[in-house]
C-alpha cells in the first residue's frame, strides 16, 4: 500500500468562535448517536481569558506505535484511525497521547478521536473550523517507527 502523503486537520479560527458548542455537538453525534457533546466529543472547545480555544487530535500519529494490537492505523487518507473490531480497550493510547486527544467514555471500551469528518466544520454557525489539507511529512512525529510509518 502506498503512504499517505497528505491529511486533513482541523483549523481553528478562535476570533470567530462564540462558543456554543454546536461542533461539540456534531462531534458526539458522529462517535454516539448522541447530540451531548462535552464528554462525547472527540473536539473540546474552552473558554479561555482572551475567547475560545480548540482541543483536538492533530493526526501527528504519536500514538501508532503504542498499541500492542496494531488497532491503531494511518488510513490512506492519511487520518489516524482506531479499528474497533481489532482494540482490547487497554487504553494505552488515552494514556499515551502527548496531547491528550484520544478520548474514553465510560460507555463503551474503545477510545474515540477526531476521525477529520468535518461535520463539526458544517455544523459550526461562525465558521470557526475548517478543514486543511497539510503534508503528513509536515506533521508526523514517529516514536520506534514500527507500524506508524
Amino acid at each position: 500500500m502506498d503512504h499517505p502523503t497528505t491529511v486533513k486537520i482541523l483549523k481553528f479560527h478562535a476570533e470567530k468562535c462564540k462558543g456554543c458548542l454546536e461542533c461539540e455537538k456534531a462531534c458526539s453525534q458522529v462517535h454516539f448517536k448522541t447530540k451531548e457533546g462535552g464528554e462525547k466529543s472527540a473536539i473540546r472547545i474552552m473558554k479561555t481569558e482572551k475567547g475560545y480555544t480548540m482541543h483536538v487530535c492533530d493526526q501527528r500519529g504519536l500514538c501508532l506505535d503504542m498499541c500492542p494490537v496494531g488497532a491503531l492505523t494511518r488510513r490512506k487518507n492519511g487520518v489516524v484511525w482506531l479499528e474497533k473490531d481489532i482494540c482490547i480497550g487497554c487504553q494505552a493510547c488515552v494514556g499515551f497521547c502527548p496531547i491528550g486527544a484520544m478520548r474514553k467514555s465510560d460507555v463503551r471500551i474503545e477510545p474515540f478521536k477526531c476521525i477529520s469528518c468535518g461535520l463539526c466544520v458544517r455544523a459550526c454557525p461562525e465558521k470557526a473550523l475548517e478543514l486543511v489539507e497539510v503534508p503528513i511529512a509536515d506533521i508526523t512525529q514517529v516514536v520506534y517507527y514500527k507500524l506508524g510509518a
